[in-house]
């Protein structure tokens, strides 16, 4: 099982990560993120739109289980963080949250 609060701060430290729903939206559209994740509290707009363009561009998404400040210090920042997205993983174990596990939204 993979320690998805270590696996966010690994991820945001040693590879490339994007904060903010607009970029992480025209990123997922791009096809460019490998996974997109989603703050358990996010407007229901963005989730709508963030899943669209996920089952259209076949990006996985994962749903944290904390509201967006939780999310955000995870990430190591002192605002909100409602939607991430995952280009490169760096040395994370994150991309495995994708490989058998139904944490997503369906």
């Amino acid at each position: 099982m993979v320690d998805i609060g270590k696996a966010i701060r690994m991820a945001v430290r040693t590879g490339k990560v994007i904060l903010g729903s607009k970029r992480t939206i025209q990123l997922i559209k791009q096809g460019k993120a490998k996974l997109a994740i989603i703050a358990s509290n996010c407007p229901d707009q963005i989730k709508n739109d963030l899943e669209y363009y996920c089952k259209l561009s076949n990006i996985p998404i994962y749903v944290y289980d904390g509201t967006s400040w939780d999310l955000g210090a995870v990430c190591g920042k002192p605002f909100m963080v409602a939607v991430m997205a995952i280009i490169e993983p760096g040395d994370s174990e994150i991309l495995k949250l994708t490989k058998g596990e139904s944490h997503g939204v369906e």
